[in-house]
């Protein structure tokens, strides 16, 4: 015997029971509308990521919270830095203008990786006006091996030779 709710034949369904092909709820509508018009979408992202980035621009240096990391750096000058020579090419790197700033202490070098290469330190320097240089410096364990002679007990073990 029939009822009145199971006639489904005029498109009409029972209340509070949706089909099995329905999808109800905000979140399902959202979808079908991001799905049927993408070019919408991809505006309005784009829209919201160019205003995000002109407001954070925008927004004065004072509302961002300070950040204290507990650090320190200490920076023990290099004695001995010397500059080395570098190919006339190379008209931003003048060793004896470098050497003079640090003569004049107008810059401070320090030791930037010891033994990066056995018997080699990278020296940095940076001058007053913050400009900073690198080059490679032969170290006293390097000179050791080298020279043939006994390496220092404060050095590490040279390299296995081939």
């Amino acid at each position: 015997m029939k009822t009145p709710n199971d006639d489904h034949s005029n498109g009409a369904t029972q209340p509070n029971k949706p089909t099995e092909n329905a999808i109800n709820g905000i979140g399902a509508a959202l979808a079908r509308f991001a799905l049927n018009r993408p070019v919408t979408i991809g505006m309005v992202f784009i829209s919201m990521l160019l205003f995000g980035a002109v407001s954070g621009k925008l927004l004065p240096l004072e509302k961002f919270p300070g950040i204290d990391i507990p650090e320190m750096e200490v920076e023990v000058p290099y004695p001995d830095a010397t500059p080395l020579n570098t190919p006339g090419w190379f008209d931003c790197y003048d060793a004896g203008a470098l050497t003079q700033a640090l003569e004049d202490g107008t810059a401070l070098a320090f030791l930037g990786e010891g033994n990066f290469i056995y018997g080699f330190d990278r020296i940095v320097m940076v001058g007053q006006d913050g400009r900073g240089y690198a080059w490679h410096q032969i170290n006293p364990c390097g000179e050791a091996v080298y020279d043939g002679d006994p390496v220092p007990d404060t050095c590490p073990p040279p390299p296995e030779s081939n």
